[in-house]
Formats: C-alpha cells, sequence, structure tokens
C-alpha cells in the first residue's frame, strides 16, 4: 500500500488511509483512499486487456468532466507503470443496482428501481452526443472481438464469431451508449439511479447493446421487464436483438 501512496500524492497530498474495496470485478482491484481534504477511489489493472479498458476510462471520463449531463465520477489523474496502470475518480456515496434490488423490501420498491434504471438509460440515449466516434461501432466491437477469441481473451469462440459477423442486425442510428450497461454499473444514491459507473465502453454506439445488459436478469420476469419499458420507451428490443447482443456480442467482453 505504501508504494500507491506515492502514485497520487502530488495530487492529493497527504493520504491517511487506503482501503481495498471488498467488492471486487475481475477487471481490476478497487481502493478507497482517505486524505483530510476528501475521499477517493483507486481502480488499478495489471492485465493488458485491462490496463487498455482502463486508459479507455479514463478518457471518458477525462472528456465528461468538462460538461454535466451525463453524471459520472470526477476525473483525477492516470498513472502508468511498467507492470500496471491506475486510475483516480472521485469518490461517490451509494449502492449499486444490484445491491439496491437485493435490500429492497417489496415488489412496489423494486419495480420504481428498475422503473429509475429505464428513464436513466433512457436520457443517455435520447441526449445530444457529447462523446465522438468516426467509426462504426458494431464493426469494431467484431473487430475487437475477433482479437480476443484469437489469443484467448474471450468466453466466445470464433464459430460464434462468424454467425455474429453473418448475421449482424439492420444498421439504427448511433447515440451516447453506455457499453457495460448492467444493474452492477449504475449507482442509486438516495433512493434513485443517479450514477454511472465503470465507463471504458461508454461511446457513440448502437444503444440496443445496452438496452439487453440493462434487462438480462429480469427479460423473463414480467413484474421487473414492464416498470423498466414504461421508464424506457425510445425502444424495445426483438427476441433476436437481445440474443445476437447479449447472447452473442457480448460473449466476447
Amino acid at each position: 500500500m505504501n508504494g500507491k501512496k506515492v502514485l497520487f500524492a502530488g495530487i492529493l497530498g497527504e493520504i491517511t488511509e487506503i482501503n481495498k474495496l471488498p467488492e471486487q470485478g475481475c477487471t481490476s482491484e478497487v481502493c478507497k483512499i482517505v486524505t483530510p481534504d476528501g475521499i477517493y477511489i483507486m481502480k488499478s489493472a495489471t492485465k493488458k486487456k485491462y490496463r487498455e479498458w482502463l486508459h479507455s476510462e479514463a478518457e471518458v471520463l477525462q472528456i465528461l468532466s468538462h460538461q454535466n449531463s451525463i453524471p459520472v465520477p470526477k476525473y483525477y489523474g492516470f498513472v502508468e507503470e511498467e507492470d500496471a496502470s491506475h486510475l483516480l475518480m472521485s469518490f461517490e456515496d451509494g449502492i449499486t443496482l444490484t445491491a439496491a434490488l437485493k435490500k429492497a423490501g417489496t415488489m412496489k420498491e423494486k419495480q420504481r428501481l428498475v422503473r429509475n434504471f429505464g428513464q436513466f438509460i433512457n436520457q443517455l440515449h435520447e441526449q445530444e452526443a457529447v462523446l465522438e466516434s468516426e467509426t462504426d461501432w458494431l464493426e469494431t466491437q467484431l473487430a475487437r472481438a475477433r482479437l480476443y477469441a484469437e489469443s484467448g481473451q474471450a468466453d466466445g469462440n470464433l464459430t460464434l464469431l462468424e454467425q455474429l459477423e453473418g448475421g449482424k442486425p439492420e444498421k439504427v442510428k448511433q447515440t451516447t451508449i453506455h457499453g457495460d450497461c448492467t444493474s452492477d454499473n449504475v449507482l442509486v444514491v438516495d433512493g434513485e439511479v443517479r450514477l454511472f459507473i465503470d465507463v471504458a465502453g461508454m461511446t457513440l454506439g448502437d444503444p440496443r447493446y445496452d438496452e439487453s445488459l440493462a434487462i438480462r436478469k429480469f427479460r423473463d420476469k414480467p413484474e421487473l421487464l414492464a416498470p423498466f419499458y414504461e421508464g424506457y420507451t425510445r425502444y424495445r428490443v426483438s427476441d433476436e436483438e437481445y440474443l445476437y447482443f447479449k447472447e452473442g456480442l457480448y460473449e466476447f467482453f
């Protein structure tokens, strides 16, 4: 931990405490940093693939630090060492939607949270684009999927990838998307979904991908799926689109 204190000492000054958070994803280590002036989060990655993702997240947060339309953690710094990369951002007080749904005492409360989740994503997809891209998102993702599959860095295989390449859905207008829009990657604050986290994939892309990942945990639960679509009103993915994005493309990421 002493080495980590040095990384952002120039930005944070005195660091009084560093605690590794118990909830860890498979891509990075997350630590809570306490200083006399505030609390911060540091994400660290060591594998090449995840270091690339962390670098992308740093770029997105840095761009979004100049706007107020997309709620994300505040960017403070990014450091690349020989064997690891580290991203420093603001600590945001809240719990993931996944945790909030588990804590919800009634179905009515779960429905309210899911409806709010739908509204939150709808707002992202409907707003004027802040991030730019000169490429077709799906073509880029399929190219990345091939690299990951050929190097053994994906659950999906080349047979599945060839099916995806040969059976692409009709194009839709690209919008700002989160890129990994699951209930794990939004924070609930004071009972409302208010913040996107883990934004490495946020870009101009296919909104059906976000939608498919968002509904994956309750797609077969009509009592929750209906409230989601009361909030997310702009489009409803077909069964074929859901299978393409969630059961197909997501296998490579």
